[in-house]
C-alpha cells in the first residue's frame, strides 16, 4: 500500500506508531517508499519519536518499546535464522579445554546445540534455559550461577549472582548485548544486568559479543563496556560494510556470519 506524499508529519508519525503497535518493528526504507518521501525524512521522524520515548531506533529502522522489554520467553522465535547463523560463527572461536561463560540471551541459547562435545569445555551460565540446553552436551562440564531469576532477562542477576560471577575467571565471556553504538559501546536495559556483565568483563581473558543488526545503533540506558574492550564482535552477513568498519578497533576482531549456513 502506497500512502499519499502530502501527509502531515503528525499524520505520518501517527501511522508509524500504529504499525509499531501491530508489528513492533518498522523498516525506514519500506516506510520511505510507502509514504513517497526520502529515507532522511523517515529517519528524522524516527529520531523525533525516539526522543519522545515512543520507539527505539535501531539499524535500518525502529522497534517498539514493548518489543525491547519483552520477557525472554517472548523472544525465543524472533529472528531465529539470524540467531542461528550468529551462533554457528561464534562457536568457531571456542578452543579445547576453555572455560567459557555464556551470558543470558536467545542468540547465546542458540549456540548450545553447535558446541562440539569433543572440546572438553567448562561452561558457566546465569541462565536456566542455557544451563538446561548445555546439560544435553556430555562434553561440557557445567557450572550455574544461582539466585532469584529475573522474569524479564530470564537470568540470575542479583547482587548475590554478581558476587558469584566475580569469583570466576573465564577464558571467554560470551556476552548478550541489548545495544551497541560506536560512541556509547555495549549497553543494557536493566541496571542489575549491566552490573552482572561488568563483573564478568572485568575477570574474563577475552570477550565475544554476537549482534543482530537491530542491536547496532541502539543505545540502552546502562553502560557496560566500550567497544574497544571487546575482543570479538560477531555480526550478521547482511550488515553494511561501512557500519561494520566503523566498529573495528586495534583490539576488536569482526567476525561475519555466513548466509544460509547449516
Amino acid at each position: 500500500m502506497t500512502l499519499p506524499a502530502d501527509l502531515l508529519v503528525s499524520e505520518r508519525q501517527s501511522e508509524i506508531r500504529r504499525r509499531l503497535e501491530i508489528s513492533e518493528r518498522v523498516i525506514a526504507g519500506d516506510l520511505a517508499q510507502e509514504f513517497c518521501v526520502s529515507e532522511d525524512t523517515i529517519r528524522r521522524d524516527l529520531r523525533e519519536m525516539a526522543a519522545a520515548g515512543e520507539c527505539i531506533r535501531v539499524y535500518g529502522g525502529a522497534i517498539s518499546i514493548k518489543a525491547k522489554f519483552a520477557p525472554l520467553r517472548d523472544r525465543f522465535d524472533v529472528q531465529s535464522e539470524q540467531k542461528r547463523q550468529l551462533a554457528q560463527k561464534s562457536v568457531e572461536v571456542l578452543e579445547r579445554g576453555m572455560f567459557v561463560f555464556l551470558d543470558v540471551g536467545t542468540t547465546n541459547l542458540a549456540m548450545c546445540p553447535y558446541i562440539p562435545a569433543n572440546l572438553d569445555l567448562t561452561a558457566a551460565t546465569n541462565s536456566p534455559h542455557i544451563a538446561a540446553a548445555l546439560m544435553a552436551n556430555t562434553g561440557v562440564k557445567l557450572i550455574t550461577i544461582g539466585g532469584k531469576i529475573d522474569p524479564n532477562t530470564g537470568a540470575a542477576i542479583s547482587a548475590g549472582a554478581v558476587q558469584e560471577a566475580g569469583r570466576l575467571h573465564p577464558d571467554l565471556f560470551i556476552m548478550g548485548a541489548c545495544g551497541l553504538d560506536k560512541n556509547s559501546g555495549i549497553t543494557a536495559f536493566d541496571q542489575d544486568d549491566a552490573f552482572f556483565k561488568q563483573a564478568l568483563c572485568a575477570n574474563s581473558a577475552k570477550i565475544l559479543v554476537p549482534l543482530l543488526n537491530d542491536k547496532i545503533g541502539t543505545v540502552a540506558p546502562f553502560s557496560v563496556i566500550p567497544i574497544q574492550q571487546c575482543d570479538y564482535l560477531v555480526i550478521e552477513h547482511s550488515l553494511d560494510e561501512a557500519i561494520a568498519a566503523s566498529l573495528t578497533s586495534s583490539k576488536t576482531t569482526i567476525l561475519r556470519a555466513s548466509k544460509g549456513s547449516s
